[in-house]
């Protein structure tokens, strides 16, 4: 197996393929230049550059501890950069009108359990200059039945709508959505989904970090995988998905893995349960082998590599966590 066949099995082009030059109208919104954040000895950001422009939704991946919430942290202007430069509409983030444009839903939030859903509305609208009025925050975030519930009474799910109604509350260009579906059920999730798609169709720009790859790969116009603090691939989840080569065979047979290594093109072979997963650039001329020589051969299945097959392939790491460190 080469060194640059990873974690998952699959094989990745040496060449990551950045997201086209020019693919986008107008200037950033927001910028991170070459930013370096260290902490002591540790370096959680190394010269990362990231520009994001209105409209997309650009799904930030990483494995735990890549760098995600400092990158996140410094778009908001809660801590400053070691070194390299942060903008948001143009000015630093640390500045009150800079600040008015952003919404952001973190996973650290911590708001009053004693007041009521419609309290924590209001009060958060008072903090901008032109907010949404409550009733549209409330049918954006589903919450009609909820309105008069004290925060501290919700279910997990039903706290997450409440958290991401108050980061829309100030009609924010800039959103950051940090595990946003985190404890809901699929109906919830899917709404959500579906209010996302609606804040990007209106030129806003979202910042999604999730560790559900289905997510970044239903909504995202645009993925950046990062690990170690820099950037390993950036692209449209069809453009990362393309950078891993070889497809994938699963099916239950009594050929030996030592045999299906020495098959044609075979990049790895590996037991799941009673079945092998078998990776391949070449998968119906091994599976014609296969049959040949195994006529019992049965469960057969190939797929194509996915996002979360990319993901696992340029980390070298498990599916992304969401972060529990300070970077």
């Amino acid at each position: 197996m080469s060194a640059s066949t990873l974690a998952s099995g699959f094989h990745v082009e040496p060449l990551t393929v950045p997201f086209p030059a020019g693919s986008h109208a107008g200037s950033a919104i927001a910028r991170l230049h070459s930013a370096t954040k260290r902490y002591g000895q540790i370096t959680a950001l190394d010269r990362l550059t990231l520009n994001l422009y209105p409209g997309e939704v650009v799904a930030l991946l990483g494995p735990n501890g890549a760098g995600k919430t400092t990158a996140v942290r410094l778009l908001l202007g809660l801590i400053a950069p070691t070194s390299g430069s942060v903008r948001v509409m143009g000015r630093d983030p640390r500045d009150a009108s800079a600040r008015t444009s952003i919404g952001a839903m973190l996973q650290v939030t911590r708001v009053p359990e004693t007041l009521r859903v419609r309290e924590h509305i209001d009060l958060f609208r008072s903090y901008y200059p032109n907010p949404l009025p409550a009733a549209v925050i409330v049918r954006i975030a589903r919450l009609e039945d909820l309105e008069n519930r004290f925060f501290g009474k919700l279910s997990g799910g039903q706290k997450q709508r409440v958290l991401f109604a108050l980061a829309l509350a100030g009609n924010p260009d800039l959103i950051f959505l940090d595990e946003p579906t985190v404890g809901m059920d699929i109906e919830s999730r899917r709404g959500l989904w579906d209010q996302v798609r609606s804040l990007s169709a209106q030129g806003k720009t979202v910042l999604l970090t999730t560790h559900y790859l289905e997510e970044a790969d239903m909504l995202a116009s645009r993925v950046v995988v990062i690990n170690k603090g820099k950037v390993m691939a950036e692209g449209t989840p069809a453009q990362i998905k393309h950078q891993v080569g070889g497809r994938r065979i699963r099916c239950i047979t009594q050929l030996e893995e030592s045999f299906l290594l020495t098959l044609p093109s075979v990049v790895s072979v590996k037991r799941d349960r009673e079945a092998v997963i078998v990776t391949t650039s070449e998968a119906e001329r091994v599976v014609r082998e296969m049959l040949r020589n195994d006529i019992t051969l049965y469960g057969l299945e190939i797929s194509a590599p996915g996002l979360e097959d990319a993901f696992l392939a340029l980390t070298g790491s498990d599916a992304p966590d969401s972060e529990n460190t300070t970077h």
